[in-house]
């Protein structure tokens, strides 16, 4: 089944620096020659839902896309992705 994330990017890891990262081996193997993207869910959040955030101690979750192009820090991006065994970590099958 597929849905759609979108996120803000706020780190990338591209293909060629995936063994410069302690990976579990599920993610490694799934990541394999594609871009790893943790996203903040939901988009760049305003000042007041940072401040709502920090003050109720409700830390802003990540998720992490595969995908087969990467995308820059601070970018936001719409993905259709498709739910992985791994909690958080959905595959990205178009990432606009």
């Amino acid at each position: 089944m597929t849905e759609r994330i979108r996120g803000e990017v706020i780190h990338v890891v591209e293909p060629a620096d995936l063994d410069d990262y302690d990976l579990q081996p599920e993610l490694r193997e799934l990541a394999d020659s594609q871009y790893v993207l943790v996203c903040r869910e939901g988009g760049t959040p305003s000042w007041i839902e940072r401040l709502r955030s920090f003050l109720l101690r409700q830390p802003i979750e990540p998720v992490t896309l595969v995908a087969e192009r990467g995308a820059d820090e601070g970018e936001e991006v719409t993905a259709r992705v498709r739910e992985t065994e791994m909690a958080g970590v959905y595959e990205a099958t178009r990432l606009d």
